[in-house]
């Protein structure tokens, strides 16, 4: 008979629930071990990995380049502008493998070695959170299909900015300058904190020179993003400060004139306002277009520039020195009326040709069959250079160079956009440091005819021009006249500075000597007569050739036989109207022969223009 009573077996259940026990410990110590291993994995190893996405993803400083000061001429037309591009940028700490991107991105962009080059240049100067380009001005097209492979590329993007664009062309190129990519050489005197996220600056002209009024202040915004570098908000902005806006004495009009009139020939033009020395126009030909250097040129263009027997990227008014000839004639005349070395009625008989006493060799004049007796005004007007052999041997270089120098001969004339030459006013000093040599007689002789050692800038001669104009009166030439704030539209004028003038013993000597000029125009036997005919103001200038080699004693100069860069300069210097002086022109023309022929006829039409609103018909 069975009572229903069943036996447990707690040694069995012992042995299930140690196993069981065992088996959860046994997970919980996995599982426990995989968690840690895990944690040292993200807290120990992989440190700064993640504590960098961690804080790529909460916030990311991005700094905000200003936008550029803008150029106008006088009359308020823009001369450099900016305009929207877009290009290509890459934040390197974004990026996996450099390398590979950069290969990856040249199959569906072009890229150039040169674009290669600088970048890896910038790659190795900037913070790696900075967005450095690769490419600048991309074409529709490009911006097309880097959109479409875009997933390709973490830390690339495509950006809009404003790239600087000269509207002109090669109008007032040498004036205005141009902006280009920064290099590595400028990265190391620039201000790294300012210049964050910058990528051209200042090379030549206005655009260097006033790099730091045009560039403006960077600013930051502080954004969030995302571990693949994407912005989700932008948290804090510090707004960029824009650059001042520049306004300059060239006047595009007569810049335009000038550079038609010098149109085929290599040569320059300065013309000033005697009485602030603002730069109305400042032409050297040939000229280039800036636009081509903005966003890098490419070797086979910049070469056909540098090249070029022609040479359109030298500045020939700024850094061009030529003898300038008979044009020192009113200077080293005013020189011999100060000195008591002459008088205007002292007379010099001119044979076509002058002798040292007690030596054979014979200094030629321009005319060879001799000008007869002349005064001081006549040796201005027919250009005599026999008077002025004798003058300057009577005054001597001492007194020739003390008195040239007053007017700015030989020197700077701290012209405001910089890179001008200081051409040369020998003396005996110079003669003895620079050659080693003592200084001759004869030596004497040509420095008053303006050839020799003498050397000038077309910007010299036209500063010396409009001191002569205003008697003596000096001011520093300028080009950019006022700042203006673009944000509130104020404009600070910059003043003329005064240099020191020159002061006559005698006042009356100015106007006899300008009185030869004006003769030299407007007198019948006058060297620029032809450009005084129906003249409906009065033009006091003075022309000058300058010969490029030396002509032997006996040889004849004739400029048709001779290849056209080894015929004389041809240089005119003029103000006007005499009476009230508002221009002063200095024009040269290389290998152009005749300066009342090739020079005088274009400072006509300078003058015209500035003065009477046309240009001159020959």
């Amino acid at each position: 008979m069975s009572l229903g009573i069943t036996l447990k077996d707690k040694a069995r259940e012992s042995r299930l629930l140690r196993q069981r026990v065992l088996t959860a410990l046994a997970v919980v110590l996995v599982l426990a071990t995989v968690l840690i291993n895990r944690l040292v994995y993200l807290q120990v190893i992989s440190h700064d990995h993640f504590a960098t996405l961690s804080e790529k993803n909460r916030v990311k400083i991005v700094p905000i380049p200003p936008t550029r000061g803008l150029i106008y001429d006088r009359n308020g037309v823009v001369l450099a502008q900016n305009q929207p591009s877009f290009s290509l940028e890459i934040v390197p700490e974004a990026v996996d493998d450099m390398e590979a991107s950069l290969q990856g991105l040249a199959e569906i962009i072009d890229v150039r070695d040169s674009d290669l080059d600088r970048f890896r240049k910038l790659l190795k100067r900037k913070r790696a959170f900075e967005g450095i380009p690769l490419r600048f001005h991309l074409s529709e097209e490009e911006v097309a299909r880097f959109a479409v492979n875009r997933h390709r590329f973490p830390g690339v993007d495509i950006e809009a900015r404003l790239t600087r664009q000269y509207p002109l062309g090669a109008t007032a190129a040498h004036v205005v300058g141009y902006v280009g990519r920064i290099d590595e050489q400028e990265l190391q005197h620039l201000d790294t904190a300012n210049y964050s996220g910058t990528s051209h600056l200042g090379k030549t002209g206005v655009e260097k020179a006033y790099e730091g009024v045009l560039h403006g202040k960077v600013g930051y915004q502080h954004v969030e993003t995302n571990a693949q570098g994407r912005t989700l908000r932008i948290l804090d902005r510090t707004p960029p400060q824009p650059g001042d806006d520049l306004a300059i004495d060239i006047d595009v009009s007569l810049q335009a004139v000038a550079e038609a009139a010098l149109a085929g020939e290599n040569g320059a033009v300065v013309a000033i306002e005697p009485r602030t020395g603002g730069i109305l126009a400042l032409v050297s030909t040939p000229s280039y277009d800036p636009n081509l250097f903005v966003n890098g040129i490419d070797s086979r263009r910049y070469a056909s520039l540098q090249l070029s027997p022609d040479r359109p990227l030298f500045n020939r008014a700024l850094r061009g020195q030529y003898p300038p000839g008979s044009t020192v004639k009113p200077f080293v005349g005013l020189a011999g009326l100060e000195y008591e070395a002459t008088t205007m009625e002292r007379e010099t008989w001119c044979p076509g040709w002058y002798q040292l006493p007690g030596r054979s060799h014979r200094y030629r004049d321009w005319k060879r069959s001799g000008h007869g007796k002349l005064d001081l005004n006549g040796a201005m007007t027919q250009s005599c250079d026999v008077y002025f052999y004798d003058l300057a041997l009577e005054l001597g270089i001492d007194r020739i160079h003390s008195f040239m120098t007053r007017f700015g001969f030989g020197e700077k004339t701290g012209v405001d956009i910089g890179g001008e030459v200081t051409g040369l006013m020998p003396s005996r000093e110079w003669k003895r440091a620079v050659r080693n040599q003592p200084w001759y007689p004869g030596e004497t002789l040509i420095t008053g005819i303006g050839q020799g050692f003498t050397l000038t800038t077309p910007l010299q001669l036209a500063t010396a021009t409009a001191s002569l104009a205003k008697r003596g009166s000096r001011v520093r030439p300028r080009v950019v006249n006022a700042v203006i704030d673009p944000e509130v539209g104020e404009t600070v004028a910059i003043e003329p500075v005064a240099e020191a003038g020159v002061t006559l013993r005698d006042g009356a000597h100015w106007n006899l000597v300008i009185q030869g000029m004006v003769d030299v125009v407007h007198g019948a036997r006058g060297t620029a007569r032809r450009i005084g005919v129906d003249a409906p103001y009065t033009i006091a200038g003075k022309t000058g050739t300058a010969q490029v080699f030396t002509i032997g004693q006996e040889e004849k100069y004739e400029a048709e036989e001779l290849e056209k860069r080894l015929r004389d300069h041809a240089l005119f210097i003029a103000f006007a109207p005499v009476e009230e002086p508002r221009i002063a022109v200095a024009v040269l023309v290389e290998n152009g022969g005749s300066g009342s022929k090739a020079a005088a006829p274009i400072a006509r039409k300078v003058m015209d223009h500035y003065l009477l609103g046309q240009a001159w018909e020959s």
